[in-house]
């Protein structure tokens, strides 16, 4: 699979798992998960042209190597570990959780955050980062 390929499949994916997967006549469960053939089968079905070539190996592949961590597979099931505005259950691990996480914000929106909470704009649920830099890198990709 060439970079571009990888690309353009990391998008479809996005736009599968984490927003409308209607789009592809495609069901997730209550926890995200969509069966990996049938996102392979509506992907082709959509443009067999560009998408011949696609296995569940390649989608495994893009999971295993996204540096963001974007997406999970379990078996023959895929799902988007977060950046959801579809309303899912994710079944979060509820041990181990850092004293401290953090999220992105500037000066002047510290003070309302704190008045009011963070809230998660658009999305299902706030994305919270074990660091300041893996947040202060999630906050550059959503205000560009």
């Amino acid at each position: 699979m060439s970079a571009g390929e990888r690309d353009s499949m990391g998008r479809k994916l996005a736009l599968v798992l984490r927003h409308a997967p209607e789009k592809f006549n495609l069901e997730m469960d209550i926890n995200g998960w969509i069966d990996v053939r049938d996102i392979i089968r509506q992907f082709q079905n959509s443009d067999k042209r560009r998408h011949h070539w696609l296995r569940p190996h390649h989608l495994r592949a893009i999971s295993e190597t996204d540096p963001k961590g974007r997406y999970e597979v379990r078996g023959n099931m895929m799902r988007a570990t977060y950046g959801h505005t579809v309303e899912i259950e994710l079944d979060l691990p509820t041990s181990d959780i850092p004293d401290s996480l953090y999220y992105p914000c500037d000066p002047e929106e510290a003070g309302n955050l704190l008045e009011v909470g963070i809230k998660p704009a658009g999305r299902a649920h706030v994305h919270l980062s074990a660091n300041m830099r893996t947040a202060a890198e999630a906050g550059r990709v959503h205000r560009a």
